[in-house]
């Protein structure tokens, strides 16, 4: 065995007392001081996210007004329905093509608004028509749709007529009066898809 002087047993003595504590404090400290660093990472991003938010929130009054300057202006207005949904946009447009044909002399056959397809920005609203008439009132119908506000588009159009070919007469028998020629009809029947946009916000 080795033997231990008293110097050498006070020096020990002191090692170990300032030993444990230090590892104490070791075992401790570290951990808190990564903690720490976490934590003063943290604060620095929240306060760059802090910062960006600000800077966002004082572009809102800019952004407010430069909304109002859109929807006051009347090229933008000539683009889209001023509708909320997709499907008042479509019955809006199903209500001024009833007029337009009334307008113009002709007949409505039919019409059914058409489903929206909502991937389509902006979304895309369509009735489908069959309209019957008169070559000039079918005309005067194509043209109230090209010059509509908001704009419309004309899709799938189809002419089809009434008039069949014309059989020849035979010749009146004796002491009967000849018979009434019938008139041909002239009138043509048109199915075509009218569209036109809502704006990107409707849904």
């Amino acid at each position: 065995m080795i033997a231990i002087g008293n110097k050498g047993a006070c020096i020990l003595a002191w090692g170990l007392a300032i030993l444990i504590p230090a590892t104490l404090v070791a075992g401790v400290g570290w951990p808190w001081l990564e903690r720490r660093d976490e934590l003063d990472r943290k604060i620095a991003t929240d306060q760059d996210q802090l910062l960006r938010y600000r800077r966002l929130i004082s572009t809102l009054p800019e952004l407010k007004a430069e909304l109002e300057r859109t929807r006051d202006n009347q090229e933008v207005k000539d683009l889209y329905y001023d509708a909320p949904t997709p499907q008042l946009a479509g019955a809006q447009l199903q209500r001024e093509v009833q007029d337009m044909v009334k307008e113009a002399g002709a007949q409505l056959v039919s019409t059914q608004v058409l489903p929206a397809n909502e991937d389509e920005q902006p979304p895309r609203v369509s009735v489908r028509t069959q309209i019957r008439g008169e070559t000039e009132a079918l005309l005067d119908v194509l043209y109230r749709i090209e010059h509509a506000r908001p704009f419309l588009f004309v899709d799938q159009l189809s002419v089809r007529t009434s008039a069949r070919r014309a059989v020849p007469s035979r010749s009146p028998v004796r002491g009967r009066a000849p018979a009434a020629r019938r008139q041909p009809d002239t009138a043509l029947t048109v199915r075509l898809d009218i569209f036109g946009y809502a704006p990107d916000g409707a849904r």
